[in-house]
C-alpha cells in the first residue's frame, strides 16, 4: 500500500538515479548534460509531489473561502518554477560551452579532451 501511495516520489527517485548514473558513466558531454537535466527534473517532480495535498486546491481565494486547510502550500510550486528557470539557463550555458569545446577539440569525449589539453600543456 505504501509503495502505490507514494508513486510520484518513487518515480522521482528512479529518474534521479537514472540521471545520476548517466552523469557518472558516460564520457560524452551531451549525455552528461542530459543526465544532469534528468536529475533536475526528478528534483522538481519530487518537490511538486511533496507540495500537493489531496483534496486541496490552488491558493486562489474563490467564493470567500479563506481557511488555510482548503489550499495547498504555494512555496513548493514557486521553488519548482524558479528552479526550472535556473535549470534552463544552466543547461543553455553547458550546451554553449560544449559547442565551444567541440569547435576547439573536435570531440565530445571528456577523456580525449583531457588528453589533448595535457598534450598542449607540454
Amino acid at each position: 500500500m505504501g509503495f502505490f501511495h507514494n508513486y510520484e516520489e518513487m518515480a522521482a527517485m528512479i529518474l534521479f538515479g537514472i540521471g545520476f548514473t548517466t552523469l557518472l558513466l558516460h564520457k560524452n558531454m551531451i549525455k552528461k548534460i542530459i543526465g544532469f537535466s534528468m536529475m533536475d527534473s526528478a528534483i522538481y517532480l519530487f518537490l511538486a509531489a511533496k507540495g500537493y495535498i489531496e483534496g486541496r486546491t490552488a491558493p486562489i481565494v474563490v467564493d470567500g473561502v479563506q481557511s488555510m486547510e482548503a489550499y495547498i502550500n504555494p512555496i513548493p510550486a514557486g521553488l519548482v518554477l524558479t528552479g526550472i528557470v535556473v535549470s534552463v539557463s544552466v543547461t543553455a550555458l553547458m550546451l554553449a560551452l560544449t559547442v565551444r569545446l567541440y569547435r576547439r577539440y573536435h570531440t565530445l569525449d571528456i577523456d580525449e579532451i583531457t588528453a589533448q589539453v595535457r598534450k598542449e600543456e607540454q
